[in-house]
């Protein structure tokens, strides 16, 4: 039986703002080779998102090729990595030939085939195709088998699968090439895994809703999310990224699941714990998985408060997090309770002010609508939000005023 960790959407390099996030990321990189280490693992998969941007700082790609190197334990445990909506492609697979040599792959192009043969260590690419590849590890009497299914947007795409049918959707020709591969490659006597980063959803359900921080892909290439029945019903495993929230999409044949990002990387992420997730593999069986947590790293949380009291308290209880701070007020927070609150504490990302009228009832929210009103209504608005009642005619008379005069100038 085979050791696999699936793991995603590491997006090294993010930004929770002004903050970096670089040593948290450290420390929960670690983390996760502690857990390969513990847990005896093979192989590790990677499904995409490797960086948070195209073109990373530095800081990014070292903290990745250091931890690639740890994480192959020297090239002793293969890693497949493929890239993500987030990624580059070309800078993705720039290192391979190097990374090869301790059993890093990495995939990021339709038209790259990963070149077969034995490497040092003593890992054997025994099959490769676009899409594919096969492995064989020194301990194990059966192949690996991995489809691999790098994010690619419509253009890529279409150079990958052809134009063939203009009507037919990307999904059913993704399906079609998915199932061809597994036809010729993926039998019952080997491990027969999926990686990919694209937007799966079980075909009747509700989408999982795209994180706050991520790029939207919910049509790709023109066609809505892929259903998890498009995968081949060879797969024992499909690994995911994407999405950062541990889930299963679902069990039509095989698990299909996103691992999680291993942080939190925006306020609508605030209550998800972070994962990895170990699977236990063998030829021709169902696999057994199980989602391990994440501790590292600052949690994020969203908090409403209406007194300073409450609001210092709290932030002194909860020192190691970011928050995000909604301050409920008649009026705009006031410069010295702004400044105690920021004083107290050196995560808070945002401090938002809720106003509310004398009487207690909530102040007027804009509207998207709104927008478009003149700026004399616009007042308007915000002095009833204030004041809890319209302004007189002598008020508006000042207002249109310094309007004017500002117009002028």
């Amino acid at each position: 039986m085979i050791k696999i960790l699936h793991t995603a959407d590491w997006h090294l390099g993010k930004r929770l703002q002004e903050f970096s996030r670089l040593e948290e990321q450290k420390l929960v990189l670690e983390e996760i080779i502690d857990i390969a280490d513990q847990e005896n693992v093979d192989l590790i998969l990677l499904a995409g998102d490797i960086f948070d941007t195209f073109n990373p700082n530095h800081e990014a790609v070292e903290l990745l090729y250091k931890t690639l190197r740890k994480l192959s334990k020297n090239g002793e445990r293969p890693i497949i990595a493929i890239s993500g909506n987030h990624d580059s492609t070309q800078f993705v697979e720039a290192p391979d030939p190097l990374a090869r040599e301790l059993g890093i792959l990495f995939y990021s192009r339709y038209d790259s085939i990963i070149p077969t043969g034995n490497l040092d260590s003593g890992i054997e690419i025994t099959k490769s195709e676009s899409g594919f590849v096969e492995l064989k590890l020194p301990n194990f009497d059966f192949p690996i088998r991995v489809i691999l299914a790098p994010y690619a947007n419509e253009t890529l795409l279409k150079t990958y699968l052809g134009e063939g049918d203009r009507e037919a959707e990307f999904k059913e020709v993704l399906q079609e090439k998915w199932k061809q591969i597994a036809n010729k490659n993926c039998d019952e006597n080997g491990v027969n895994l999926f990686v990919g980063h694209f937007f799966f959803m079980k075909e009747g359900t509700t989408p999982e809703a795209e994180p706050e921080s991520e790029r939207p892909i919910l049509h790709v290439g023109g066609t809505q999310a892929l259903f998890t029945k498009n995968i081949p019903s060879q797969i024992q495993y499909a690994a995911l990224g994407h999405l950062h929230r541990y889930h299963s999409v679902g069990h039509e044949h095989c698990p299909v699941v996103y691992s999680s990002s291993p942080l939190a990387y925006s306020f609508s992420e605030a209550d998800q714990e972070k994962k990895v997730v170990l699977i236990d593999a063998e030829p021709n069986q169902a696999v057994t998985y199980k989602a391990i947590g994440l501790k590292q790293g600052r949690p994020l949380y969203r908090m409403t408060f209406q007194k300073l009291e409450e609001t210092l308290s709290w932030l002194e209880e909860n020192p190691y997090c970011f928050v995000e701070i909604t301050y409920v007020t008649e009026h705009s927070i006031d410069a010295a309770t702004r400044k105690a609150i920021m004083k107290a504490h050196d995560g808070i990302v945002n401090l938002i002010p809720q106003i509310k009228n004398p009487q207690g009832q909530e102040g007027y929210h804009l509207k998207v609508e709104d927008l478009g009103k003149d700026m004399s209504h616009l007042f308007q608005l915000f002095y009833k939000s204030e004041k809890g009642q319209e302004p007189n005619e002598e008020l508006m008379g000042i207002f249109r005023e310094v309007i004017s005069q500002s117009n002028e100038a």
